[in-house]
């Protein structure tokens, strides 16, 4: 999740020099970029616009910031989660809006083929919900299911929910855990993370299920 190329989130003068990377490491540039932002004056307004962002065409999760931004200030980890979702589910808005108005544009978006798009489509009537809710809290490019969305025309009022609890779920379990452990969520992040997501999903699942089984005895 977090450790896409391995940032170095802390700064020491015994560390060696990070090699600069190449002019068409496109992706590792904006992602050494993105990094960088945890250090600036503006670094929660950046969090913002690069949460707003990635719902819909940029190619680096917000995660990338969020997590150094709360090591910088752990007091106000669950502040930075919560601009991050605010920041996540409007983008996903643009991202529904793309795929309900401009289809044929969303291939000019990195991960975006018409032919994933297609392949979704036809779930999204009975699924759908599920669907963005999975990708809302697992490293699935979230821009792929808010474009499908909006192409599959999902009901908003479905989509938006799906969207707040997938997205507020994945940000404040990684800012709870940096909050509570510091340093040392990183690693334990990187390795379960996502394991964590996929029994929250089964777990939320399975309580729709119980609710469902008792309702109808």
């Amino acid at each position: 999740m977090i450790n896409q190329p391995e940032p170095q989130l802390g700064n020491s003068e015994n560390a060696p020099a990070s090699e600069e990377p190449p002019r068409w490491a496109i992706h590792r540039r904006l992602y050494d970029w993105v990094l960088s932002l945890a250090e600036t004056s503006y670094g929660t307004w950046a969090l913002f616009w690069i949460s707003f962002a990635e719902s819909s065409f940029f190619p680096i999760p917000p995660d990338v910031l969020l997590a150094p931004l709360c090591l910088g200030s752990r007091t106000r980890s669950l502040w930075f989660a919560a601009v991050t979702t605010v920041g996540s589910v409007l983008g996903a808005l643009l991202g529904y809006a793309i795929g309900y108005w401009l289809i044929d544009y969303a291939v000019m978006i990195p991960s975006i083929t018409l032919e994933k798009i297609e392949s979704l489509k036809n779930e999204f009537d009975a699924r759908g919900q599920w669907y963005v809710l999975v990708a809302a809290l697992t490293p699935i490019p979230f821009k792929l299911l808010t474009i499908t969305a909006g192409a599959a025309k999902m009901s908003i009022p479905v989509f938006l929910i799906a969207c707040v609890i997938g997205r507020a779920a994945r940000f404040f379990l990684v800012a709870g855990i940096i909050r509570a452990i510091g340093p040392r969520a990183i690693p334990l992040i990187d390795k379960y993370f996502n394991l964590l997501c996929v029994l929250f999903v089964a777990l939320l699942v399975g309580g729709f299920v119980v609710l469902k089984y008792f309702g109808e005895h």
